[in-house]
């Protein structure tokens, strides 16, 4: 393979552009956290053996330095894959321009049959008091015993902040 000296340059040029804009963008990892732990709907990924991952929106909670969990149906497709895995991972991002995201990847550390409380929390969460109350309410006898709780541990973080570039 030949190069010449205009397309070495063009290379380098490309290569050094790329790696100012990562910087320009970057995310600290207070930032990341504090990003996670605001209100998204994250976007899951759960290997599934024979196929691709299934990657599903999820409603989830974390607290900087913490957990990130979420609750599922015992007997989901979701839920299934969630009691085979080992590791997963989960993407939260802004639907608007300036446009960012993180996602993180880790071990789950915990599957538990799921409380009304946890699910009256993570109602809250996404839907506010009095909405939150209700749907933690309706679903109290659908989700009694027939939903878990997973943990997971962030272990790897990617996050871009396109507002800051």
């Amino acid at each position: 393979l030949i190069v010449s000296p205009e397309l070495e340059i063009s290379i380098t040029v490309s290569n050094q552009s790329r790696e100012k804009e990562k910087i320009m963008t970057a995310m600290s990892q207070k930032e990341k956290e504090a990003y996670l732990a605001d209100l998204h709907v994250g976007v899951l990924a759960i290997n599934e053996p024979g196929l691709g991952p299934l990657t599903v929106p999820i409603w989830y909670d974390y607290t900087p330095g913490g957990r990130l969990w979420m609750i599922t149906g015992t007997e989901s497709r979701k839920g299934r894959l969630l009691k085979m895995g080992e590791r997963v991972s989960l993407a939260a991002q802004s639907e608007a321009p300036p446009y960012k995201y993180v996602s993180v990847e880790g071990p789950i550390t915990e599957i538990k049959d799921s409380s009304q409380e946890e699910l009256l929390s993570m109602a809250i969460r996404y839907l506010g008091e009095q909405q939150g109350k209700a749907y933690a309410q309706a679903n109290a006898s659908v989700s009694e015993g027939h939903s878990i709780l997973v943990s997971v541990t962030p272990e790897r973080w990617l996050a871009v902040d396109y507002s800051k570039g």
